[in-house]
């Protein structure tokens, strides 16, 4: 007679004796939910094809459920099916009672659903999608919640602002995106003031061109075009860094040695946008308007001295400050998602470029919306 016994795991164990057509299994232990998985395992490995008699011996039961009632039936249809006989020795009323209650509530699985229409995937679809978006507006507030605090201590003890890294973002967020701002702003003001006099030329309107460039730029093209730069330039580059940074596991070596990825990671990124993005949307002004002069001398024949005067009796001062609010806003919103798909990274370069494309995108979107959001409110005060 051969002897194949499974190793005690927790407080369940099983044996198996075999001779010829007859076997036997002792099941002793706790058989129950918690310690079930390994009695299963040795269970699931015994070939039960071969035999016509069949003892279950549950002596030795310290503990019995309902996934232990199920183990028991479920080895005793299997032999069942295949022809032979099965016995249950040495259990109590109880346990007994136990497993012909799972045996008369099994119930088979339901059948597969059909793949339905193309309306049913597509609605499916855009219902995932939509929790999907709603989960990550739920975890990108609450990184926004825990930004505000580290700027909110950053603010009572700034000496816990590290001045390398912020002067190090600084220089690479705005020093380093001057010429691509500067080119881009300038050639928005070239195209604002030909398409102007383009149109109004069929009014003999053509130095009303140069309202259309002053309040255009200062107003809206400006800081909207300098913040959708810096969202592909700089709020790609947070998403990556910190990302790689999650890839290698140094930000779970951070929290290790008791540093905060906040305030070692976020902030000084976060604090950097904030400084310079405003002086690049002034920046981006003062060449979109440069970009209208040169156009209005080239194609309108208006002198510079003519331009300048057309341009304080077009835009004012506040013209001037609702275009530059709305930098440290978009400044903030742009570090913020750049930091947050960042560390999102679940630790594959594949992940990286995906989580580096989010930011991008949801970085513009958010832009556009709050512009547009701040365009009503300007309207409703009466700037």
């Amino acid at each position: 007679m051969a002897v194949v016994a499974a190793p005690p795991v927790e407080d369940g164990w099983l044996e198996s004796l075999r001779d010829g057509d007859q076997m036997v299994i002792r099941l002793g232990g706790a058989l129950t939910t918690r310690h079930v998985a390994p009695v299963d395992d040795t269970l699931r490995g015994l070939d039960l094809s071969a035999a016509r008699r069949l003892e279950i011996n549950l002596k030795g039961l310290s503990g019995f459920d309902t996934a232990g009632a199920w183990l028991v039936h479920r080895t005793r249809e299997l032999v069942r099916k295949g022809g032979g006989s099965v016995t249950l020795t040495g259990a109590s009323a109880a346990q007994l009672a136990l497993i012909e209650a799972v045996a008369d509530n099994v119930q088979p699985c339901p059948p597969a659903p059909a793949p339905g229409s193309s309306v049913v995937r597509l609605v499916a679809h855009v219902g995932r999608a939509t929790l999907e978006l709603g989960a990550e507006a739920r975890e990108l507030v609450s990184f926004l919640g825990q930004t505000v605090l580290a700027l909110g201590r950053a603010m009572l003890r700034p000496g816990r602002v590290r001045a390398t890294p912020l002067v190090y973002h600084m220089e690479e967020v705005g020093l380093n995106a001057v010429p691509i701002v500067g080119l881009l702003s300038f050639l928005i003001g070239i195209v604002l003031a030909y398409q102007g006099a383009d149109q109004l030329a069929r009014f003999g309107a053509e130095i009303f061109a140069v309202n259309l460039v002053g309040v255009g730029v200062l107003r809206e093209m400006g800081v909207l075009l300098t913040a959708i730069i810096v969202a592909g330039r700089t709020g790609s580059a947070f998403a990556a860094q910190i990302g790689t940074m999650k890839v290698n596991e140094e930000v779970d070596a951070m929290r290790t040695i008791g540093l905060d990825p906040m305030e070692m990671l976020v902030l000084p990124r976060v604090l950097a946008l904030l400084l310079t993005l405003p002086l690049l949307g002034f920046f981006a002004d003062i060449m979109g308007l440069l970009g209208g002069a040169v156009m209005a001398s080239w194609v309108l024949d208006i002198s510079l001295l003519q331009y300048v005067r057309q341009l304080q009796s077009a835009v004012s001062v506040s013209s001037f400050w609702v275009g530059l609010i709305k930098a440290p806003v978009f400044a903030f919103v742009i570090g913020l998602v750049g930091c947050f798909e960042g560390l999102k990274v679940d630790g594959s370069a594949e992940s990286v470029g995906r989580k580096t494309t989010q930011a991008v995108v949801e970085s513009i979107f958010l832009v556009i919306v709050l512009d547009a959001v701040f365009s009503i409110l300007f309207s409703i005060i009466g700037w």
